[in-house]
């Protein structure tokens, strides 16, 4: 057999996304180069690695052990390059971040020191929503995810970074949507998109509390959510963490109401089956030791500093 490295690399992102287009747009190839590289590869074994039924790609279970191994062989590989980096006294790869969209407003305080003290580790992160977050996890095609609820349908590792509490906000100029016994009117709600957990928890109180919606409003992230209740659009239960600024400013504010805040805990998780790469590792090991230092200064409220 001669296989190369590449050939390897194309053959194992495939088998992850079953997806020629998929596969190319992720290593940035054309589909093209990805489908000669694939045939070539398929061309060196007697049985077929992988089928198309019904014009999708499926996976054999030669083709499984195959991809198994081919991710093996390139994690050795890697290893190598990030000795020969170390030996050097310097960390050298890439770090992988998908993370959900509130997570924007946390996660860059938490690496912006790291990256500064270890110039040649480069960062790719990923800001969508809370099922994509967990899709790429479950993919290999990532280090780590953020998110603010445990997942319980796959055994992971956790460190826990800062506590996440979420409130009814609303319009400072709007009127309160309580009434007199502290329950609230039927009033419009702004909702993240399907698939968010902000919306889940949101969801699920509301069912609790046996809330009724006057109208439903539904924007595919925070920021825009944000942006609505700014403008009196209508109220929402969104992430402290996010719209701090806003509320001390006088632009939004919060409606204290009986169950919430709701409390969570912002928290890095990785799969437990997989065996981080020494710059994951390196990364757990900053974590450890600057957290408190990130929480205090730049997350503490100016009466805690």
């Amino acid at each position: 057999m001669n296989y190369t490295l590449h050939q390897l690399r194309i053959y194992l992102k495939v088998t992850e996304t079953l997806s020629i287009t998929k596969t190319a747009e992720k290593l940035n190839l054309t589909q093209p180069a990805i489908s000669i590289q694939l045939k070539n590869f398929q061309d060196q074994f007697d049985y077929p690695l992988i089928e198309i039924v019904n014009k999708k790609i499926q996976v054999t279970g030669l083709g499984r052990e195959i991809a198994i191994a081919a991710e093996s062989i390139i994690n050795e590989i890697d290893n190598i390059n990030y000795k020969s980096q170390n030996y050097k006294n310097k960390l050298a790869g890439h770090l992988k971040f998908a993370i959900v969209s509130t997570g924007k407003y946390i996660m860059p305080y938490f690496l912006g020191d790291y990256l500064k003290q270890n110039s040649g580790v480069d960062l790719t992160m990923d800001v969508t929503n809370y099922s994509k977050v967990v899709s790429s996890l479950l993919q290999y095609e990532i280090d780590f995810a953020l998110i603010s609820h445990d997942p319980d349908n796959f055994k992971f590792e956790k460190f826990d970074l800062i506590k996440n509490e979420l409130f009814l906000v609303g319009n400072s100029a709007m009127n309160t949507p309580l009434k007199a016994d502290k329950t609230l009117t039927d009033t419009t709600f702004i909702f993240r998109e399907e698939g968010s957990r902000t919306r889940l928890v949101m969801e699920n109180f509301i069912s609790k509390n046996k809330i009724k919606i006057k109208k439903k409003i539904e924007l595919t992230s925070n920021e825009a959510v944000k942006q609505a209740v700014i403008a009196g659009l209508g109220w929402s239960i969104m992430p402290i963490i996010g719209i701090r600024n806003e509320v001390e400013s006088g632009l939004l504010k919060i409606i204290p109401m009986k169950g919430l805040p709701i409390q969570t805990t912002w928290q890095l998780i990785w799969l437990k089956e997989k065996k981080l790469s020494p710059i994951a590792e390196s990364y757990l090991n900053y974590l450890a030791k600057e957290k408190d230092n990130i929480i205090q200064n730049y997350f503490a409220l100016p009466s805690q500093k």
